[in-house]
């Protein structure tokens, strides 16, 4: 495939085993803070290297290092050597035996690649490595887990599919409508300001994605990054901070309705993030004449 040299390969190989080693929300909040600092650097003297190369690249990109890391845990735990199969927080490396969970956090990482750039080469009006790293977690739940694309219903917790209880939920604190509103309204204006301030349409995806090390620390926290970034396209389009509000309400509600659809009845991480951010860059480049 152009564009895929063994040397990338290789690369992808280690970083979707170093993802799997670090853990997969770990790996990805390490992306965020390598976008922070690569776009405060293009900010500052005009070049781009380390948002390329190592935030979205064969070392943090998600496609590669979150994506192999989630597959990693999935892996892990249909071996009986982890408890939770959706549990990206965990870190791997300290599981006893462990060359078979990294080797799969290899395998996928390789995956990611190849995906990603055959998304990229036909040119698939999106976000591609988003929509890679979603791809990705449907083929890593066939592959790993039971329960189906969907998951598996119980009617005994809830008396709908749609309406999923707290103690499955992907985020408990973050699944109402008077919880969801003001944070995707809140983080897509703020969003789209800085992005118009600043010229830099990663810049928030990369802040609101360190943030997620508040979720690892302390077990709660907001996630927004599917908020921010769609938010931080539209007003980069538009030139409109309203525009940064609507498209970040728009990504907190098909956040949690993504959530519901793949992640709560199942046992395995389909990212709701990812798979909301391949929805919405699609609309604003459609829709709003948004490109990267």
């Amino acid at each position: 495939m152009a564009g895929i040299s063994l040397n990338l390969i290789l690369a992808a190989f280690g970083g979707g085993l170093f993802g799997a080693a670090l853990g997969a929300l770990p790996a990805f909040i390490f992306c965020g803070f390598a976008v922070m600092a690569g776009e405060a650097l293009a900010l500052a003297t005009g070049g781009a290297s380390i948002t390329g190369a190592i935030g979205f690249g064969t070392l943090f990109g998600p496609h590669i290092a979150f994506a192999g890391g989630a597959a990693a845990t999935a892996y892990a735990a249909k071996k009986d050597k982890l408890e939770d199969g959706a549990n990206i927080l965990a870190p791997l490396y300290g599981i006893e035996e462990n060359w078979d969970i990294l080797l799969v956090g290899g395998i996928f990482g390789i995956l990611g690649l190849i995906i990603e750039a055959f998304f990229a080469n036909i040119g698939t009006p999106t976000d591609t490595i988003a929509l890679t790293v979603a791809v990705s977690a449907i083929i890593k739940r066939l592959a790993f887990s039971d329960k189906g694309v969907f998951g598996t219903y119980d009617p005994d917790k809830s008396d709908s599919f749609w309406k999923p209880p707290a103690e499955i939920a992907w985020l408990p604190w973050q699944m109402n409508f008077s919880q969801l509103f003001p944070l995707g309204l809140g983080v897509g204006l703020i969003a789209g300001f800085i992005t118009l301030e600043t010229g830099s349409v990663f810049i928030m995806f990369g802040i609101t994605a360190a943030s997620l090390i508040i979720l690892e620390t302390k077990g709660k926290g907001p996630v927004t990054h599917h908020i921010a970034f769609p938010a931080s396209a539209a007003a980069m389009a538009t030139g409109s901070v309203i525009w940064g509000g609507i498209f970040g309400l728009l990504g907190a509600f098909i956040g949690e309705f993504f959530a519901r659809l793949f992640y709560d009845w199942g046992d395995t991480h389909i990212d709701p993030p990812a798979c909301t951010i391949a929805v919405l860059i699609t609309a604003a480049m459609l829709f709003l004449g948004f490109s990267f």
